[in-house]
C-alpha cells in the first residue's frame, strides 16, 4: 500500500481484497489488514508529500518557464492552483485519495503548498482507511468468487465516485 501511494503503479485492488479474503479464513485480522492498508497509504502519501517540499515551488516555476508552453501550463496556472490548495488541500486531500488514478499523485500538491503534516495524514488517513476498509470488505465477503468480487469492485467504485460528488457538492455549497 506504501507503493501504491507513491508513483509506482501498484493498484491496492491487488493487494487489499485478497488479505480481506484471508480475514475471512481466521488467517488475518480484518481489522489489522485495514490498518495496515492505511498507514502502509499514509506512509507512501508522506513520500511523494516530502518529496515534493523538497523540490519545492522554484523548481516548478522554473520547470514551468522552460516547458510549460508545450504543457499549455505558465506561471499564471501554477499560482491559481496553488491558491486553490490553500484555500481547498484538505478536502482535496480526502476526495482524492478516494479517486482512482489521483490518489497517488494528490500528496504532490499538498508538498507543493506546504500543507500542515499533521492535517495532510489526518485526511489522508481518512480518505486512504475509507478506501482500504471498502476493498478488505469486498475480499471478506466476496474473495472467494472472483466474479462477484470485481462485480462489487465495480459497483462499489461508482458508489466512492458517487459518494464524492455529493461531499464535494456539499462542501461548495456550505463553503
Amino acid at each position: 500500500m506504501a507503493l501504491e501511494s507513491t508513483v509506482f503503479p501498484v493498484p491496492s485492488e491487488l493487494v487489499i481484497p485478497p488479505a480481506g479474503y484471508l480475514a475471512s479464513q481466521g488467517k488475518l485480522s480484518l481489522i489489522l489488514v485495514i490498518l495496515a492498508g492505511t498507514i502502509g497509504s499514509i506512509a507512501g502519501a508522506l513520500i511523494n508529500y516530502f518529496i515534493s517540499l523538497k523540490i519545492g515551488r522554484p523548481a516548478i516555476l522554473k520547470f514551468l518557464e522552460n516547458y510549460g508552453k508545450y504543457l499549455l501550463l505558465n506561471e499564471k496556472a501554477f499560482y491559481k492552483v496553488e491558491k486553490f490548495w490553500e484555500n481547498h488541500g484538505h478536502i482535496s486531500t480526502f476526495v482524492g485519495r478516494l479517486l482512482p488514478g489521483v490518489r497517488h499523485l494528490i500528496s504532490i500538491p499538498a508538498g507543493l503548498s506546504r500543507m500542515n503534516p499533521g492535517l495532510f495524514c489526518i485526511y489522508t488517513g481518512l480518505g486512504a482507511g475509507l478506501w482500504v476498509s471498502f476493498l478488505a470488505i469486498c475480499g471478506y465477503f466476496f474473495g472467494k468468487n472472483q466474479e462477484l468480487l470485481k462485480t462489487y469492485l465495480h459497483k462499489g467504485s461508482y458508489g466512492i465516485f458517487l459518494f464524492s460528488f455529493i461531499l464535494i457538492t456539499i462542501y461548495i455549497f456550505f463553503k
